[in-house]
């Protein structure tokens, strides 16, 4: 084999890793989202992505990694919203809407996903990294909404309780609200316990 060959036949070698590596991932992200994380043995992600076993292995050596390649790509797919843009918003009450408004749409989008990783976070204690994230986020998205407001424990636990995923889900699937319903609906709480306090 002449020199030349070489690096286009490491080129070729990396490419194809990289894309089992991806397959085994898309294959991780879909069956997250239908069965969820602690239904999805190696076997069934294997055959999912058209690999052996031991290549999920290679690719992944324990859970923790392929949660961690899981969650990256599926949040690349599916960006939160950026609280950061809410700051814009001078109104705190519209600022809060808003924030409901685009953080609804997400959770619409993406509730399938949500629904199974919050049931499977206590069998599957890898998920804990990944809902630490997305707690986080939350944190970060109540102090945005809190600014402008009176510092009292109460608005921001209306704020927070708005954010969550649940409180979506109670609001728009199990009570039947559009979600521009719903997020109006917790603003509007919102905005009434702030004023009296």
């Amino acid at each position: 084999m002449t020199d030349e060959k070489r690096p286009y036949r490491k080129t070729r070698r990396a490419e194809h890793e990289e894309g089992t590596r991806r397959r085994i991932t898309e294959s991780a992200v879909a069956l997250h989202g239908t069965v969820g994380p602690a239904r999805t043995s190696i076997s069934a992600l294997a055959e999912h992505a058209g690999v052996r076993r031991s290549t999920v292995y290679r690719h992944f050596p324990d859970e923790a990694a392929l949660f961690a390649a899981c969650s990256a790509h599926w949040l690349a797919h599916n960006p939160l919203p950026d609280p950061g843009r809410w700051l814009a918003i001078d109104d705190a009450d519209e600022r809060v809407r808003t924030a409901l408004d685009e953080l609804y749409a997400f959770y619409r989008r993406t509730a399938r996903m949500m629904e199974n990783i919050l049931r499977d976070e206590p069998l599957v204690p890898e998920l804990t990294q990944t809902l630490d994230g997305y707690r986080g986020y939350l944190t970060a998205a109540r102090e945005v909404l809190m600014t402008g407001r009176p510092p009292d424990p109460s608005v921001a636990a209306a704020i927070g309780h708005g954010l969550t995923f649940t409180t979506w889900r109670s609001l728009a699937v199990e009570q039947g609200l559009d979600d521009r319903r719903a997020a109006s609906l917790m603003a509007r709480l919102a905005a009434v316990v702030a004023a009296a306090v």
